[in-house]
């Protein structure tokens, strides 16, 4: 009975150190303690400052409540940039009389993540999400829960690459 004990605790422990460093929360953070988001940059002409700041937020968030990373101003051991690159409002859903039932907000980001610890999980690229909405309303009255939604699963995209990578 002592033996099969012994042999379960050693399998988890060699489980635990061979997998590299984890948070708790399975953040694979390479034994960095902290992060940084700078600002997101809308390079688009459609998105708005508000929209880019409520992405930017949501992103800091994801990390904030997804590992055990402390939030930096700036300068963080992994650091992440952003630009809006993509900002587009097409109809989707086209009926019988040539009207689109809904239209499709489609939001794209520019992410640079760097990691200063382990620079082979450094990345450089694009990640697009979008939703849709009833053509009945306006885009203006619902951007704000639009760009939350898209924010929400932009922010698991890019956790998921940079910090998410098993």
């Amino acid at each position: 009975m002592m033996r099969a004990h012994l042999v379960t605790f050693v399998f988890g422990i060699v489980s635990f150190v061979g997998c590299g460093i984890y948070s708790p929360y399975g953040a694979q953070t390479s034994g960095a303690k902290t992060y940084s988001v700078s600002a997101f940059e809308a390079v688009t002409p459609l998105a708005s400052a508000t929209s880019a700041l409520a992405l930017t937020e949501s992103l800091r968030d994801r990390i904030q409540k997804q590992s055990t990373l402390q939030l930096m101003s700036s300068n963080g051991q992994l650091k992440f940039e952003a630009e809006i690159v993509r900002w587009e409002v097409v109809p989707v859903n086209v009926q019988q009389n040539d009207q689109a039932a809904s239209n499709r907000l489609t939001i794209g980001l520019h992410v640079r993540y760097e990691n200063t610890l382990d620079d082979e999980l450094s990345f450089d690229r694009t990640f697009s999400r979008f939703a849709d909405y009833s053509s009945d309303q306006d885009l203006f009255s619902v951007e704000d829960q639009l760009v939350e939604d898209i924010g929400s699963q932009l922010s698991q995209d890019i956790f998921n690459a940079s910090l998410g990578n098993w």
